[in-house]
């Protein structure tokens, strides 16, 4: 059934839930009927017309003992004659009113009534009533007693009380066998289907995480097999496609570390021997202003480099993260005061709050949250105008150690809303800038920040201004 097609083993499967509950219909029958037959034979079930077999015998009684009238009859034998759960007896007098019996409620409301319905079969309440007139050896009628019993089939003297609940089930038993078998081939059915979907769920979640060493360990001649035969291709075109495309990043970061690694020496020995030349008395002011303009980029040169080797040591695998204790109101008042010292020249202020339910010490990487949250601030002390100001919020929750710094600078463009995080973007506002921006420093926030278990998001307040936030675990 395996290499069938899914609606070949649909209708096999609805094919078999109809045979199964018709079998089992027919047996069940098959039982009870052998049941009420043994019950009846037995006599533990009485038969639907049980009662209405024994008025021949409660009128042979009154005709024989009623030549002195109703007062020769007894009601002890007429007891006696009946039996059953739901037959009754009721004596009348000749002019219909209720004497005894074990039937309570009036059968007739008066002498013509009573009249009307002697030797004859009637029903009243739900129930069938036969009149059986009192004829005394003169031939008046003094009187009537009737017989008051049901047709339903019931047991004897309720000995067996769970037959209501038999009849019930035999009745809903087609819908119930139904339901039964449907649980229990749709079971079956929906594990040749799940089984499949699993495989490939399992599949993809190995894709997603970068794996593409696996085989998908299902086969079959249907719709599932062929989609899973098409998810196999998939995965080995793109294997082939990732592969290369792997190999070549891997090679694009080993390009980027060596070059870095080989301009470092160069940019050295050059910003030392401009720095020894501007040392030197015999040069002239043209020509230190020259020698300055050359150690100013020099020194730009090597600040990008690094950069560039730290953002390609970010991208390997295994990083390494080293967690720190980190009393972090105290390290960030100190870092505020380091800000404040660098944006000195600006006249910037710098200010710091702190949630009050943030913990006393966390657990972190400190330099990687050093280095993210000096590229943030150093990017507003840039933007900032004279006199500006810096805000530091930390807030935090069960998982997260979340932080937003706003500055009253111009904002990010839309662009830089878009791209900003991205590697090497470089927006207007850094290229007409008199700093030095390689593209890379809110790019490495990201990186580090998603290293940490965060992330970091960029906006424009209402209020004015930019606002960088990013979080961490701790």
């Amino acid at each position: 059934m395996k290499n069938w097609s899914l609606v070949s083993q649909f209708r096999i499967t609805l094919i078999w839930i109809i045979l199964s509950t018709i079998l089992a219909s027919f047996v069940t029958y098959i039982l009870v009927a052998v049941i009420f037959m043994y019950g009846i034979s037995s006599e533990k079930i009485y038969p639907a017309d049980y009662y209405e077999s024994q008025i021949p015998l409660v009128e042979d009684y009154v005709r024989s003992h009623s030549d002195k009238g109703i007062s020769s009859l007894q009601q002890e034998d007429v007891s006696e004659l009946i039996t059953g759960d739901t037959i009754y007896y009721q004596f009348t007098d000749k002019n219909g009113k209720k004497l005894y019996g074990t039937y309570s409620n009036d059968i007739f409301d008066s002498k013509e009534t009573m009249y009307q319905k002697i030797n004859s079969t009637f029903i009243k309440d739900k129930y069938y009533i036969h009149t059986i007139p009192i004829i005394t050896d003169i031939g008046n009628i003094d009187g009537a007693v009737s017989i008051i019993y049901s047709l339903d089939m019931s047991t004897i003297n309720n000995a067996n009380p769970w037959m209501p609940v038999v009849l019930v089930f035999i009745i809903c038993s087609p819908f119930l066998y139904m339901v039964l078998f449907t649980l229990i081939f749709s079971r079956n059915f929906a594990k040749s289907v799940i089984k499949p979907l699993k495989i490939l769920t399992k599949g993809t979640e190995q894709i997603k995480n970068s794996n593409l060493d696996f085989e998908l360990d299902y086969h079959a001649n249907n719709e599932l097999g062929a989609l899973c035969e098409s998810f196999s291709a998939m995965q080995n075109a793109l294997k082939n496609s990732l592969s290369a495309q792997w190999k070549m990043e891997q090679e694009r970061t080993e390009n980027v570390q060596a070059l870095a690694h080989d301009l470092k020496s160069p940019l050295s020995i050059i910003k030392a021997y401009t720095e020894t030349l501007i040392d030197d008395t015999e040069i002239d002011v043209e020509q230190t202003e020259y020698l300055s303009v050359i150690k100013e980029n020099t020194e730009k040169s090597i600040v990008l480099v690094n950069q560039m080797q730290y953002t390609t040591e970010l991208t390997l695998p295994n990083v390494n993260i080293e967690k720190d204790s980190i009393n972090l109101e105290e390290w960030l008042q100190k870092k505020r005061a380091e800000y404040e010292l660098r944006a000195k020249d600006k006249k910037v202020c710098i200010s710091l709050k702190m949630a009050s339910d943030i913990p006393a010490t966390i657990f972190t990487d400190k330099n990687k949250l050093e280095r993210i949250l000096d590229n943030v601030i150093s990017n507003s002390i840039e933007y900032v105008p004279v006199s500006g100001r810096i805000e530091i919020n930390v807030e935090a929750d069960e998982t997260y150690i979340y932080y937003a710094v706003l500055d009253n600078g111009d904002g990010f463009s839309s662009k830089d809303l878009n791209k900003a995080l991205e590697r090497f973007y470089r927006g207007d506002e850094a290229r007409s800038s008199k700093g030095s921006h390689s593209g890379l420093g809110l790019y490495i926030v990201k990186q580090l920040s998603g290293l940490l278990g965060g992330s970091v998001e960029i906006s424009n307040p209402q209020s004015g201004g930019a606002c960088v936030k990013f979080w961490h675990t701790y």
